[in-house]
Order: C-alpha cells, then sequence, then structure tokens
C-alpha cells in the first residue's frame, strides 16, 4: 500500500510540474510602431488573441493606434481604426498581417478619441476615451 501510494504522489508531482510548465499565450507588448515621442496611454486585449494600444505625442497633440497579435505567425486579418470622437473621420490599416496593424494617426490634442482593433473576426471598440 505504502508503494502504491508513493507512486501515486510521484506521479501527482510529475504531473504537477507538466501542468505549472504550461501557460497562456504571451500578452502583447507595444512595439514602438507609433515612432519616437509617442507614449501608451491606453489599451484594450482583443480577446486572447492580440492587444490595440492607444499612444500620444504631448509635443504634437497627435494619437496613434496599433493592433498587435499575443503570437506572431503567418499572416492573418488584422486591423486598426482611430478617429476624433464622435464624428471624426476614421483612419484605418486593414489587411493580413504577421504581427501588427497600423500604426494610423489623427490629430486630438483637447479631444476624445474613438479606437478599434481587430484580430481575425475578434474586435475590441473603445469609445469617446483619453480626452483632452
Amino acid at each position: 500500500m505504502r508503494k502504491l501510494a508513493a507512486a501515486v504522489l510521484v506521479a501527482g508531482a510529475a504531473m504537477s510540474a507538466t501542468v505549472a510548465t504550461v501557460g497562456p499565450a504571451a500578452a502583447a507588448t507595444y512595439n514602438n510602431a507609433c515612432g519616437s515621442g509617442y507614449a501608451v496611454v491606453n489599451s484594450a486585449d482583443i480577446g486572447s488573441k492580440g492587444t490595440v494600444f492607444l499612444t500620444y505625442n504631448s509635443s504634437t497633440g497627435y494619437n496613434c493606434a496599433v493592433t498587435v497579435r499575443n503570437s506572431p505567425g503567418s499572416a492573418v486579418a488584422m486591423a486598426v481604426f482611430l478617429a476624433v470622437s464622435p464624428n471624426g473621420a476614421w483612419q484605418q490599416d486593414s489587411g493580413t498581417y504577421t504581427t501588427y496593424a497600423g500604426p494610423v494617426y489623427v490629430a486630438a490634442r483637447g479631444a476624445c478619441v474613438d479606437w478599434v482593433g481587430t484580430i481575425t473576426g475578434t474586435t475590441v471598440r473603445m469609445n469617446g476615451t483619453n480626452c483632452g
């Protein structure tokens, strides 16, 4: 009986070690696609597929948005949209990309912005954020 209990404990420990090494996909990080002077001011997860980042350049008054995949790979449908809220013209970049869509820019000093990120049918939309 003790040998059986010891074998179960060893097997359980081995399974625990295996489970501990398996984790979620790495989260997307901002890739500086907007250029120098832009700092991340907001972000939103696109399900488990990636993140849309909103950045701002205080020197120019421009916002920039970029959609970044968690796990780059073969090209998939991606998009990023950005507009001054509530009725500004949408700036967009969409297509099939391996890593990210964008960047797109709008002049938004003193205004709110709407921004959208899409990766293979999963979409997140933020309305009227980051005012000022």
